[in-house]
């Protein structure tokens, strides 16, 4: 067993090649790699690093795995973990609620006492809103991909947040 399980939900697949890379990026034999749909969020319980991924769809909403599963989060001790969030949305066809999604996850997990890293600037991002932005409203609460119309430069965002990730990881 890894120190660092990524947990993701994805409908379209895209959330879950994002993870594929992300784990690529920190080495397979760090992570362990689980879709929420097959796996009960409770295994998060057993690890001390947690990655998670979730994209938004539609006017803001949780992707239908996350949906499915919100309320059994709760379950789970998140004292003393570190967790690291990642999220993909639409800044052009949905700008007023690009990575709403991701900031619901932030929201719920900080309250469950996570220790939260892996903030990303908002520079270079062209949306309305966003429920993910930090305070300072000048980044946001995770890594923010754009599958849809920034595709190119999803391999460089993900090396970069992951160099930034590894000493916070124990890597």
């Amino acid at each position: 067993m890894a120190q660092i399980a990524l947990f993701y939900g994805s409908s379209t697949c895209y959330t879950e090649m994002a993870a594929e890379k992300i784990v690529a990026a920190l080495g397979e034999e760090n992570v362990d790699l689980f879709n929420i749909a097959d796996e009960p969020i409770v295994t998060a319980s057993f690890y001390p690093y947690l990655i998670m991924g979730i994209p938004t769809w539609d006017y803001g909403e949780l992707q239908e795995d996350w949906e499915e599963i919100w309320n059994e989060i709760d379950e789970v001790d998140f004292a003393g973990k570190t967790v690291a969030l990642f999220g993909l949305g639409d800044q052009v066809g949905y700008p007023e609620w690009f990575l709403d999604a991701l900031g619901y996850l932030h929201a719920k997990l900080k309250a469950l006492g996570a220790n939260l890293i892996g903030e990303w600037p908002a520079a270079g991002y062209e949306f309305e809103q966003s429920k993910a932005l930090t305070e300072d409203g000048h980044h946001f609460v995770g890594l923010a991909l754009d599958e849809e119309n920034e595709f190119d430069l999803t391999e460089q965002r993900i090396q970069q947040w992951c160099e930034q990730l590894k000493p916070k990881l124990g890597l």
